[in-house]
């Protein structure tokens, strides 16, 4: 019998790659045997070191939305004598199809997206009425379309080695002699997910008060807002925003008790390591992408303006962040 080697193209946000474990999962589930090599650009592509799953990470080096059309035409060559049986496309753009066109792959699935019939020969029609969850959206790729997916879905679980963690908290000067709680203030899609550094900052102030440590972390672009809730906060925090890179930030924050975290990448990182998760919502919604952990609490004020997945609050307000105060997330704590 041959060996199923699969080719994904996995997305380029954080939080998307952690859901798109799930699809990995369902991909061994079915076939314990099968081989999973996933193409990923440079944002995302060190998570899927803690992902047992994979068999190969193939690095694309290109930034997010380069097009680069012949960088990928020589990654897809490149791959022609792998053998892949089947290449999967996670995402929706017309260039990320373009891998596994070139690459030969027999079979090439994806949902419809950008003009990419010629590219793709597993067109799907995608019914959010019937996938609302984006993790569903990417589990149903594994099975023919008529097909109802199987219950309960997977979650993504992380793999960090106690070895990891003791080297990287050495490597920052860090301990657990204290309980850590862990705030991840950063949201790349906006400022409509952020929570006010204030807000963070009187947390922060509450637990350090309790005799918590407490740590920040986020990407470089994080590291304003973390200096401000420093300041706020009175220093009390160990700032590594903008300090680690995102395979440190995962061994680090698989170290905390408690993680206080806007909707973020970093709210999937720390629900897949099984954390105790505070998510915060403001423009989003845990309709399609919640904390996937039975140990994660969401906070959701449901205002009548929210969700509205902008950017930026169209009302110059910000009640759906503003109106959440720190005492609700301090009451779940407890």
């Amino acid at each position: 019998m041959t060996t199923k080697r699969y080719l994904i193209i996995a997305p380029a946000w954080v939080g998307d790659m952690i859901m798109a474990q799930t699809l990995f999962i369902t991909l061994k589930q079915r076939d314990p045997d099968c081989v999973i090599d996933v193409v990923a650009p440079k944002s995302t592509a060190a998570l899927l070191n803690f992902m047992p799953q994979i068999n190969e990470v193939i690095n694309l080096s290109l930034g997010h939305g380069q097009f680069e059309f012949k960088a990928r035409r020589q990654m897809g060559l490149s791959l022609r004598d792998k053998g892949y049986t089947q290449a999967i496309v996670m995402t929706n753009s017309w260039k990320s199809a373009l891998i596994p066109w070139f690459a030969n792959v027999p079979k090439r699935t994806g949902w419809r997206g950008e003009f990419r019939y010629y590219l793709l020969n597993d067109v799907r029609l995608l019914d959010k009425s019937k996938y609302p969850l984006m993790i569903e959206q990417f589990i149903a790729l594994a099975y023919s379309p008529k097909i109802m997916l199987p219950q309960p879905l997977p979650k993504p679980s992380l793999s960090v080695s106690t070895e990891a963690k003791l080297r990287v908290m050495s490597q920052f000067q860090l301990d657990i002699e204290k309980p850590i709680l862990a705030l991840c203030p950063g949201a790349e899609y906006g400022p409509a997910k952020q929570w006010p550094a204030q807000y963070y900052a009187e947390v922060a102030k509450a637990k350090h008060a309790e005799g918590w440590q407490v740590w920040i972390f986020g990407s470089p672009k994080d590291k304003a807002v973390a200096e401000d809730i420093q300041h706020l906060s009175g220093n009390i925090c160990v700032n590594l925003a903008g300090q680690t890179n995102l395979a440190e930030a995962v061994d680090l924050i698989a170290c905390a008790d408690t993680v206080v975290t806007n909707d973020s990448g970093l709210m999937h990182v720390a629900s897949a390591l099984d954390k105790n998760v505070i998510a915060i919502y403001g423009s989003s919604s845990p309709k399609f992408t919640p904390p996937l952990s039975h140990h994660a609490k969401i906070l959701s004020l449901n205002l009548s303006c929210s969700p509205c997945f902008k950017r930026e609050c169209p009302l110059g307000h910000l009640n759906c962040l503003k109106q959440l105060t720190p005492d609700r997330v301090l009451k779940e704590f407890n």
